[in-house]
This record gives C-alpha cells, structure tokens and sequence, in this order.
C-alpha cells in the first residue's frame, strides 16, 4: 500500500509517497518562509498564491524522488483540516483532480492528527518504530498547543486533555522575537540565543501556575516580555537579549511539562510523544528528557523534519483509512478548525 500525501494548510506545499507500514519513500517541503518573513507572519493571500504556483512541482519531485509513477500508487491522502481556508483548498483540488483523473480513492486527513501519528514515520532501511497505543502526546506548533491522550488510529481514539486558552507556544516564540526584532520565524532564533543565556536573570513571571491545571496560556507572558522591554530597552545583540530569550523560553517550556507530567500522572501513562514544530526546539527536548529520566517516562520526538508540517505524516494518518477501504472522492469538506472533539474554551476568566 503507497499512499500520496499532500499539505497545504498554511505556509508549507508539501507532497509524500509513505507505505502503511511508515516508510518514508519521498518527502518534499517547499517552504514560503522568505516570501512572509517581510511581514513578520503568514500572508494568508499569498500563502494562497505560493501553493498554487508550487504544488504540481512540488508533486512530481516526490514520485520522481522514490522513483515510482502515479500508477504506483494505491490511494491519496490530503490535509482538509485545520489550516488558511484558501491553502487548504489549493492541496484538497489538487488531490480530488488526480483521484477523478485517475481514479484513486482520496481521503481528507485532519492535520493534528498527522502531527500525533509522525512518530511512526521512519526511513526504509529502518526497522518500524516501537510504540504502542495508548500514550500521551504534547502537541506544540506555531498554530496549537494541546496535550492528548491517543488511544488508537481514529479521531474518535484521540482525546483532548487540556489545551491553550489563549496563544500557541510557537505562536508566542513568534509574536516575542518580534518584541525583541529578532525577524521570523522567531521560534530558532529565541531556541538559539537561549543558550548563552541565564535565565534567572531577567524575572519573568510563570504563566498559570494555578495547581491541578491541564491548560495552557501564554499571552500573560508575551506581555510581561513587552513590559520589560519598555522598561529595560532599547535591545541591542548583548547579553541582555541573551538572558531574556533563556528566561522566555525556561517559562514556556516549565509550563509545558509541568502540565504534560501532571497528566501522564493522571492517565497512568509510561510514554510521551512530543509533536508539532516546536518539538523541534532544544530546550523543550533536553528538560523533557530530563523530567521523563525523573519520573521513569519513556519520551519519543520525530526527528526535527517531521516535527513540522509536512506531507508524510498526512500520507501516514490516512493510509489506514486508505486500507479499510474508505474513499471520500467528490465528497472531501474543508475546515479550518480540527475535528478533533475539543474540552478547553478560550478566553480568560474561571473554569
């Protein structure tokens, strides 16, 4: 079973050939970083634009690169959800010509859900991935941040546990390199910084350190940054900029695994999967593992380029579908919200 993956949902124009098995034949990103990095974040228009320009390219490179034709291939799997409306529309056209050009089934894969299942993604030559259901997973990207307790496959087998009331964490990283005009995308640039700097020396409050809290919120901290920057600014490069990055980052992080190993407490769970874009990030990799030592917890990270978006594990996510025979040709529905069933309400205030 070769399954075609294709992402769209917001600055990425990505195509996959992956087996059902995870083997990852292709993988091809173009990335729209440069085109946005003038306006300090994604340009939904022009995202819009790129993918239209780029996703026949960006198509043909990954059958050429695993050396296979479309006739190879048993089904296709497209990202429908969450994600920019008008992204999303350009990679679910695509993959709904092909499927009446060729007759494929098509199925429409929710992105978070690709995120959670990229742990099993692997290299031919590599054995499959050792990990079994349930586990908890942390899903932390520029668009999310929410933790997961995955008991199978299926949307209906992952539930929600608590998630970000307000800003995602990348989403942060972002909007606070921008304080410091550290340019976009901010999150490497903090990460790198962070570690020439002591975080101990410029005081930043811990958000929502309310006991017993499963949720998440980050724009009290953003603010806190901004203030300091008033009172303490201009930033030049020194080592002032240094230490408010470690400090920045030392409370995200704190935030999100205090909260993460509260519920793998709760759950009596003995695996972590750490997913999403700022899974990427060195300071979240090296306290988790550090936490994960201290509680006996087993911590799997996808490497760094199936932490962000990407077409593999949309591929993934769907070729079991693709197995049981689903097909949603001429029937594939756009959202950009996730249809993954949601227990935090947004906003300030008691819950």
């Amino acid at each position: 079973m070769l399954t075609l993956g294709i992402e769209t949902s917001c600055d990425e124009t990505a195509a996959a050939l992956v087996d059902a098995q995870g083997a990852v034949l292709s993988d091809v990103v173009h990335s729209q970083v440069q085109s946005h990095a003038r306006y300090g974040g994604v340009v939904p228009e022009l995202a819009s634009r790129d993918h239209l320009q780029n996703i026949v390219p960006v198509y043909r490179a990954a059958l050429e690169r695993a050396g296979k034709r479309l006739s190879d291939v048993s089904g296709i799997a497209v990202t429908c959800s969450p994600g920019l409306s008008g992204a999303l529309l350009v990679g679910m056209q695509m993959a709904q010509g092909l499927s009446w050009a060729t007759g494929l089934p098509v199925v429409g894969v929710d992105h978070l859900v690709g995120h959670l299942l990229a742990v099993f993604l692997r290299k031919p030559e590599q054995p499959p991935v050792e990990l079994s259901f349930p586990f908890l997973a942390l899903l932390v990207s520029g668009g999310h941040t929410a933790l997961y307790r995955v008991d199978g496959l299926d949307l209906e087998q992952i539930s929600e546990l608590g998630a970000t009331r307000d800003d995602a964490a990348g989403e942060a990283f972002d909007k606070v390199a921008k304080l410091m005009g550290l340019g976009y995308p901010g999150g490497p640039i903090v990460d790198r910084l962070a570690r020439e700097g002591e975080p101990g020396r410029v005081p930043l409050a811990l958000p929502m350190r309310r006991q017993g809290s499963l949720e998440f919120s980050f724009s009290g901290l953003k603010t806190n940054v901004a203030r300091w920057i008033e009172a303490n600014g201009p930033l030049g490069d020194d080592q002032r900029l240094r230490d408010l990055c470690a400090s920045f980052q030392h409370n995200v992080v704190e935030s999100l695994l205090t909260r993460t190993f509260r519920a793998v407490r709760r759950e009596g769970l003995r695996t972590l999967v750490l997913a999403g874009g700022v899974a990427a990030n060195r300071g979240l990799r090296e306290r988790a593992a550090s936490y994960a030592e201290r509680w006996g917890v087993r911590v799997v990270v996808p490497p760094p380029a199936h932490c962000t978006d990407n077409a593999a594990m949309i591929a993934l996510a769907g070729s079991h579908r693709l197995v049981r025979g689903e097909n949603q040709s001429g029937q594939l529905e756009m959202s950009p919200h996730t249809r993954l069933a949601r227990v935090t309400r947004k906003g300030a205030g008691p819950r």
